[in-house]
């Protein structure tokens, strides 16, 4: 499958797989932006995508950043937008984290979608968790 991908911005660097094989593709930023310990900033990579018709884009960690408390949030690029694509970075650590041009800020994975048709029902079907969550299964 190809992936278009246009550059807005001089700098900007095409989506690239690290190694061959590996299921995402790493974005790079165009700015340099020191994140203070709990700020959120929309980093801008300088390009725009077209996600593939019956595929979403979504947005993933770095492992490397994640280490220092730095992590992404939001994350899907629907098949229809053309806007840049901007990775949502929050800093949890404790020490600033200096976001610097051309550094990998997060990874791209094109994953298929079912289309689904949302039906309102009276009951839903009874399955062996039923509604435990948050940590119903136990720690260990």
């Amino acid at each position: 499958m190809d992936l278009k991908v246009k550059r807005i911005h001089p700098d900007a660097k095409l989506p690239s797989a690290g190694h061959p094989g590996d299921a995402g593709l790493d974005l790079y930023a165009v700015v340099d932006r020191d994140l203070a310990p709990g700020e959120v900033f929309a980093a801008p990579t300088g390009i725009q995508i077209a996600v593939p018709a019956g595929h979403a884009g979504l947005v993933w960690d770095k492992s490397g950043i994640s280490l220092k408390g730095v992590h992404r949030l939001a994350g899907v690029i629907d098949a229809g937008y053309r806007g840049e694509v901007q990775v949502v970075l929050i800093n949890l650590g404790a020490a600033p984290f200096a976001v610097r041009k051309g550094m990998k800020i997060a990874q791209l994975l094109v994953q298929p979608v079912a289309a689904v048709s949302v039906v309102e029902a009276d009951s839903l079907d009874d399955t062996s968790r039923g509604q435990g969550g948050f940590g119903s299964t136990g720690l260990y």
